[in-house]
């Protein structure tokens, strides 16, 4: 069986024909947040509902990381190779410092409590950017259903100051967010209230001087499914968690082919001994596979 779908023959060039699709590890509720740490050799993943941070290594499998996770949910590694953090539980951003102690980012803004961090990525600069959707308190499935204070908006953290700031605030539900490699284009996964019948896509923004934001129309609408994680290769390509797997989407806009994932695919990174190896979450299991080409 193939586990690729071509759509554009480009696609042929990032795929191994011999690399399958393996699932590393199952029995999950929820599995989000994958971030490689291959000083370790091993990936890190959230468990939301168990409210637990796991740990998959080659050598030994499955471990716990840290538990209670305050239904940890995105994750990714700054500069400085320290842990960053959504926490559903406490509706903030911590960063994990080298000794094991936890420094707060981000839990308020203008003084109202955030509603539920979700996805992070840190810039060149070493600002952290984040979505705030709803999500991890709608219910109490992936945190604690409680009331909501903001809009659900995208923040940039600064990196010297520390100074929070909504840079988006148009979106129903921001989800997955991904710079391109030059950091001069910022996707934006919208994914929509819960419960709703919102439209869900994918926008692009022109990064300007001062990291200023233009633009913001729609990039790509996934079928099937819809966009949640997000991550580039290193020639700009974007692949996206969707419905049926993942999907490999380039610049301009169009699908250049699918890894096609037996369970509906949450989030998705790049990792392995050279970048290579793309990490897959997806509802109750992880999986991997190999491409010819490197994540950025």
């Amino acid at each position: 069986m193939s586990f690729f779908e071509v759509d554009d023959p480009v696609f042929s060039r990032f795929v191994l024909g011999n690399a399958p699709l393996k699932k590393l590890a199952t029995g999950f509720d929820w599995v989000e947040g994958p971030v490689w740490f291959g000083d370790h050799d091993c990936l890190l993943f959230s468990d939301i509902p168990n409210n637990r941070i796991l740990r998959w290594s080659p050598v030994s499998g499955i471990t716990t990381f840290r538990e209670p996770s305050n239904f940890s949910n995105g994750h990714t590694r700054d500069r400085q190779g320290r842990l960053v953090s959504c926490e559903h539980g406490t509706r903030r951003v911590t960063r994990t410092e080298h000794d094991g102690t936890i420094t707060v980012i981000a839990d308020r803004y203008e003084g109202k409590r955030l509603n539920s961090p979700n996805d992070v990525i840190v810039a060149s600069d070493d600002a952290i950017w984040f979505s705030d959707p709803h999500y991890g308190i709608s219910t109490d499935y992936e945190g604690t259903k409680s009331e909501q204070e903001l809009p659900c908006n995208v923040y940039r953290v600064d990196g010297q100051s520390g100074e929070i700031r909504a840079v988006l605030t148009d979106f129903n539900g921001p989800n997955g967010l991904a710079f391109s490699p030059d950091e001069k284009r910022l996707y934006v996964a919208d994914t929509g209230r819960m419960f709703s019948s919102d439209p869900q896509h994918i926008r692009a923004f022109d990064v300007g001087e001062g990291w200023a934001l233009k633009g913001g129309d729609v990039f790509h609408a996934i079928a099937p499914g819809a966009a949640d994680g997000m991550r580039v290769d290193a020639a700009g390509n974007l692949w996206s968690s969707a419905g049926d797997g993942v999907h490999c989407i380039a610049p301009d806009g169009h699908r250049l082919g699918k890894i096609l994932v037996p369970e509906l695919v949450s989030n998705l990174c790049f990792g392995g001994r050279h970048g290579h190896r793309l990490f897959i979450t997806a509802t109750t299991s992880i999986y991997s596979v190999s491409l010819a080409i490197r994540g950025k």
